[in-house]
């Protein structure tokens, strides 16, 4: 039986994909900064899926213990998604370099240090499948996003580059962009329906992607075309615009 790691699985999108990974008999490994959250997740998915479940401690930005946290995984997880991340107040990002730094080193830093150390454990065994979980919002800077979507954009080429890296070591990385998902950070939030995903279609979409080996997703197909779009305005226009 295969064992799956989720970093960050605290969130909403974290429990619809540990759950997914369990109904598809997947032992379960939960990582967050507060562990003491994941206990009632840990305990269904024991009970209603018959699977092996453990959580753990692990914080993105102590990079120093990072090594000690995976080398103290037993079983070593046959996938690792990496799906924590931070978003700030823009205009107090910009403003506050605490605030921003908080951000980049959630999003980008943090993730590198510890796909750093999975990478190296797959390449050994030649196996293993790392997916990261990056954003739209880093396929083009806009001013709304100024610092969450360049440290998105810097994940993207990192995840790139992994997977570069790896696949002549038969190691499949896979990065995700979500668009709009539904959660509680997002209820304020008046999202277009249609192009707003569910935390169990966004569960569905990354599982079977996942299965078929791809590397980019977006999780809703016709955000591709969206930001192909964006990407194609001209800088000279593309600055004018809000």
């Amino acid at each position: 039986m295969k064992t799956v790691l989720i970093l960050g699985a605290t969130s909403d999108i974290a429990v619809a994909l540990a759950k997914k990974f369990a109904e598809q008999q997947y032992n379960i490994q939960l990582a967050a900064r507060k562990p003491a959250q994941l206990k009632l997740l840990q305990a269904e998915i024991k009970i209603s899926y018959k699977v092996n479940c453990t959580i753990h401690a692990f914080d993105a930005i102590q990079y120093y213990t990072h090594h000690e946290f995976f080398g103290n995984l037993i079983p070593k997880p046959d996938v690792v998604i990496s799906i924590f991340g931070a978003t700030e107040n823009e205009y107090e990002a910009f403003n506050d370099w605490d605030i921003a730094q908080r951000m980049i080193n959630t999003n980008y830093t943090g993730v590198v240090s510890i796909l750093n150390i999975v990478s190296k454990h797959y390449i050994g065994q030649k196996k293993g499948t790392i997916i990261g979980i990056s954003s739209i919002a880093g396929d083009r800077g806009k001013a709304s996003t100024l610092v969450y979507g360049s440290s998105k954009a810097a994940l993207n080429t990192y995840l790139s580059g992994l997977r570069n890296k790896c696949f002549k070591e038969n190691v499949h990385v896979m990065t995700v962009k979500p668009g709009f998902v539904k959660t509680r950070m997002t209820t304020s939030f008046k999202l277009p329906k249609i192009l707003a995903a569910t935390p169990t279609e966004f569960s569905q979409i990354l599982y079977c992607s996942y299965q078929q080996k791809k590397d980019v997703v977006y999780v809703k197909w016709f955000w591709k075309y969206i930001m192909l779009m964006v990407k194609c305005i001209p800088e000279f226009q593309f600055k004018k615009m809000k």
